[in-house]
């Protein structure tokens, strides 16, 4: 869908020989040009439309500036005065884009003397209604089938998968489920309500799940789906927050990375509290080109729980029948993001490395008691000289550099882990088991 939005943007641009954004009504990007016949300098690019193209959204200052203007209520073009106290600093023409009487977006052009005609714009505004049709079926299909998908997200397997994956497959319709899909997860995710796909073009479905211990999902039930906050045919997402524990996905001294910033490593709690996610099924023209995906995962990360959530992306896969696999890669790709923060924030299954079968490993199996009194926070610089030294490959110079420290000291700290330990860091197997204990120790 992304491309058929790009197409309609580049067709206003073109017809107005004017620049033209396309924004969702939260005021989020989707798709801009720049008319190649028009003359560029740098004034087309004013503060505004460069904060909307880089950060893909306006400031609450701008948006309540043109909201002023009656957007929301237009039915055709509006013409609104720069504002350099709110940082609007060029005249400005919105589009409002809208389906069935509601608004679900905006199409921006930057005014100038003598401007569009009337005509220009009449014809401008019956593109508009075909970027409304497009942003009304995806939004639907977002807010109508997070039931179906969740259902495949947390069926136990056997006939209850089998049954889900069929009705998932009923919804979408079998063109679009047979297509080209990547799973996204984001957590902790905060919201109750999913976001409406309206806001992610290429969104195929899109819903919260309850994560466990070991971020597994948790099968659902009528209290979830009310805390979920579900409703038949919801278009958009009403804020409400979840009633049971949310959490926020992280757990005291979370580790950072490896010899670049690494932090101290401190074992999870146990009976942690469950959090959400959300779950986006993405369509993919080929799996070799992710920006899609990987640029919903970045917005939807940006949005959710203040900055500190994560993303992972599973494999890219055809048709419906492995999004349990799916949903697994991109939950542990998503752990392991948390885990070592240089791998994410928006971290690949398939990049992951060791992670990929430390999370797959039993929440009770995970925690090796080899290094149980490593672990303790009176002992954080051994552990993360011992994690820094396994990274650099047990190479003494290059641990030492990365941890700013003098050789005898490197020395002395390793003898220290090896007396907690009772391990030697001489012996391969001695050395991979502490790695591994290590790296499991910060999911």
């Amino acid at each position: 869908m992304k491309g058929d939005y790009q197409e309609l943007v580049d067709e206003i641009s073109a017809l107005l020989a004017v620049p033209a954004t396309l924004e969702n009504r939260d005021f989020g990007l989707i798709a801009f040009a720049h008319d190649s016949g028009s003359e560029f300098d740098e004034t087309t690019l004013d503060p505004v439309r460069t904060r909307s193209i880089l950060t893909r959204k306006s400031t609450p200052a701008v948006r309540a500036w043109f909201e002023g203007f009656g957007i929301a209520r237009a039915t055709g073009p509006v013409r609104i005065p720069a504002a350099p106290d709110a940082g609007v600093f060029r005249d400005r023409i919105c589009l409002p884009v809208r389906h069935r009487g509601i608004v679900l977006g905006y199409v921006w052009l930057l005014d100038a003397t003598p401007g569009p005609t009337e005509e220009q714009l009449a014809a401008a505004m019956e593109v508009t209604a075909r970027i409304g049709t497009l942003l009304a079926d995806e939004e639907r299909a977002g807010a109508d089938l997070s039931r179906e998908f969740r259902a495949v997200l947390t069926a136990e397997g056997g006939w209850q998968y089998d049954m889900a994956v069929s009705a998932l497959r009923a919804a979408l319709g079998g063109g679009e489920a047979d297509g080209l899909h990547a799973v996204v997860c984001v957590t902790p995710w905060t919201e109750a309500d999913a976001p409406s796909s309206r806001s992610l073009p290429g969104t195929a479905a899109l819903c919260t799940v309850r994560l466990g211990a070991g971020m597994h999902p948790v099968a659902g039930t009528a209290a979830d789906a009310a805390r979920a906050g579900e409703s038949e045919g919801a278009g958009t997402a009403s804020g409400t927050r979840a009633n049971g524990p949310a959490g926020d996905g992280t757990r005291a001294g979370q580790p950072g990375g490896g010899p670049r910033g690494a932090a101290s490593i401190t074992p999870a709690a146990d009976g942690a509290p469950d959090t959400y996610a959300l779950a986006v099924l993405v369509r993919l023209r080929s799996a070799d080109a992710l920006s899609p995906v990987l640029t919903a995962a970045d917005r939807l990360r940006d949005s959710a729980a203040a900055g500190r959530a994560a993303a992972g992306v599973a494999v890219p896969r055809r048709g419906l029948a492995e999004l349990n696999t799916a949903w697994l890669e991109a939950t542990s790709a998503a752990r392991a993001a948390q885990a070592q923060p240089k791998l994410g924030p928006v971290a690949q299954w398939a990049d992951i490395g060791p992670y990929r079968m430390l999370t797959a490993l039993p929440e009770d199996t995970a925690h090796d008691p080899v290094v149980r009194e490593l672990l303790d926070l009176s002992h954080a610089e051994l552990a993360r000289t011992a994690e820094v030294f396994l990274d650099c490959a047990g190479q003494a110079s290059r641990t030492a550099a990365a941890l700013g420290i003098h050789r005898q000291t490197l020395y002395y700290r390793l003898s220290r882990v090896e007396q907690l330990t009772g391990l030697d860091l001489a012996e391969g197997e001695d050395r991979l088991l502490l790695h591994m204990a290590l790296k499991a120790a910060r999911l």
